[in-house]
C-alpha cells in the first residue's frame, strides 16, 4: 500500500488557509489560527503537524504544497 507522510511546519504558517480550500480533506484551520492536519490523517493525535494519508489523497495534498504561498508542507513517499 502506498502511503504519504504530510508534515506542517506551524511556526512558520501565516494562517491563509489556502491549504484548507485546496485539500479540506487532510487540512483544517486550527484553534490558533494555523494549518493543521485532520484528526483522522494524525500519527499521532496530539502532534497536529504530522500526518500519513493514502495514495487516493496525494493530489490533494501534493496541491496544497505546492500552492502555499511560503511552502510550510512537505509531501515525502513512504517506503513500505
Amino acid at each position: 500500500m502506498v502511503r504519504y507522510r504530510v508534515v506542517v511546519d506551524r511556526e512558520r504558517c501565516l494562517g491563509d488557509m489556502v491549504c484548507a480550500s485546496i485539500c479540506p480533506e487532510v487540512f483544517e484551520l486550527g484553534d490558533d489560527g494555523k494549518c493543521q492536519i485532520k484528526t483522522e490523517w494524525r500519527i499521532k493525535p496530539e502532534n497536529l503537524a504530522e500526518g500519513v494519508v493514502p495514495k487516493e489523497l496525494y493530489e490533494c495534498v501534493k496541491a496544497a504544497a505546492d500552492t502555499c504561498p511560503i511552502g510550510v508542507i512537505r509531501v515525502e513517499k513512504l517506503e513500505e
